[in-house]
């Protein structure tokens, strides 16, 4: 906070310096013109008045307003044309006076638009009308007057101009600024996103992995004694099972790992329904009898249904193996038109206010299912089951094959 309070004290502060310089310049002008002889040859005064503090006085008037002109664009313009007013009643000489008010028009218009732009070059050029008239007694030569008049309103036009362009400048640069704010916020989405979906792959593989190997370890405790062969099986199982999730958590902290210069890099873990098979043996395994029905041709899907539909498949079936307490599980899977079905349906006891009801102990397993269905447009529920037993329902769009 004090560093930006610095900065912006700091940026004030540096045109008011190159303000108080131009002041300076002017004032040294003025008096090194006035004293000299140049300023008495030119035919701007009939019988030059030698400068004495009076005119002294009215150039440090004006370097004064010159150094505030940005402060006080209003006053100064007529700080300055007043001052112009008075040198040319005396008659001092200098060709360079009359030319000072165009600052403060110049000023007025840049600072504060076309109007006042053009009512600052009409004070100017009426004030300096007036002044050509006190310096000739009325006798001005051809031409003066409207070159005046051009001037000041050439300097208001000028002026005009350059505020637009800070306008416009100030626009782009805001414009950009909130550009850049936009990605900002669009990269931190996207990286909570990435995030997102890679914890749901782990949740989805470690937990459907350790389900498996605690069912087929379970299996060889009990038949390691009587049916040593049927406990190697296990065995092996377990072996299958862990090297298959190891494969899958391999490739997602790859995607972790990865500098987005490797387009051959997996995106995700293996997945498909293509697998059924291999989500339905730690079914069995543990004593589930599951039960498959695909109704109308299976078919290929986008990439992204088909893996989502494998991942909550998985997720459910991991539900039941662990929480259900159930002898059958019912998988149903509809390739209607412009959508998928799936539909999987356990007869354990009716549940109550246990794990199974938030897909696990950690809470994350029926989330990651619903979210996994609403990031592809699609419809979740998931409860009791009117006739008994537990129902997860998911419907996921596939517009792209509509028709």
């Amino acid at each position: 906070m004090q560093t930006s309070k610095a900065l912006s004290t700091a940026r004030r502060a540096a045109p008011n310096r190159t303000d108080s310089v131009i002041g300076l310049g002017v004032a040294l002008l003025v008096l090194v013109l006035a004293g000299s002889r140049a300023g008495a040859k030119l035919p701007w005064i009939d019988d030059p008045q030698r400068l004495d503090a009076v005119a002294v006085g009215l150039v440090g008037v004006m370097a004064g307003a010159v150094a505030l002109r940005r402060r006080y664009p209003r006053s100064v313009l007529v700080v300055l044309n007043a001052a112009a007013l008075a040198w040319s009643a005396v008659h001092y000489p200098s060709p360079l006076v009359p030319l000072v008010p165009l600052v403060a028009c110049y000023t007025l218009a840049s600072l504060r638009g076309w109007r006042w732009g053009l009512a600052g070059a009409a004070v100017t050029a009426l004030t300096a009308m007036a002044a050509i008239r006190l310096a000739f007694d009325g006798a001005a030569p051809a031409g003066i007057t409207g070159n005046a008049m051009w001037m000041a309103f050439t300097a208001g036009a000028a002026g005009t101009a350059v505020g637009y362009n800070r306008a416009l400048l100030v626009a782009t640069r805001a414009q950009l600024a909130r550009e850049a704010r936009t990605r900002e916020e669009q990269s931190r989405r996207l990286v909570v996103e990435e995030r997102l979906r890679i914890a749901r792959e782990l949740h989805d593989v470690l937990g459907h992995t350790m389900a498996g190997i605690s069912v087929q370890a379970g299996v060889g405790i009990h038949l390691i004694a009587t049916r040593p062969a049927q406990a190697v099986e296990a065995l092996r199982a377990i072996k299958q099972i862990s090297d298959e999730g190891l494969t899958d958590v391999k490739t997602i902290l790859g995607i972790l790992r990865a500098d987005g210069d490797e387009p051959d890099r997996p995106r995700a873990p293996r997945g498909g329904l293509d697998q059924l098979d291999a989500l339905l043996d730690p079914v069995r395994a543990a004593g589930v009898r599951p039960e498959l029905n695909i109704h109308h041709d299976a078919r290929p899907l986008p990439a992204a249904v088909d893996l989502a539909a494998y991942r909550i498949i998985q997720e459910a079936l991991t539900n039941v193996v662990r929480h259900a307490h159930a002898r059958t599980v019912r998988l149903d899977l509809r390739y209607e038109p412009a959508q998928l079905v799936i539909q999987i349906r356990d007869d354990g006891p009716a549940p109550g206010t246990g794990p199974r009801d938030t897909g696990g102990k950690d809470g994350h397993g029926m989330s990651g299912m619903r979210e996994r269905a609403v990031a592809l447009s699609g419809r979740f529920t998931a409860g009791p089951h009117p006739d008994g037993g537990f129902q997860v329902l998911c419907v996921i769009p596939t517009p792209d094959q509509a028709g």
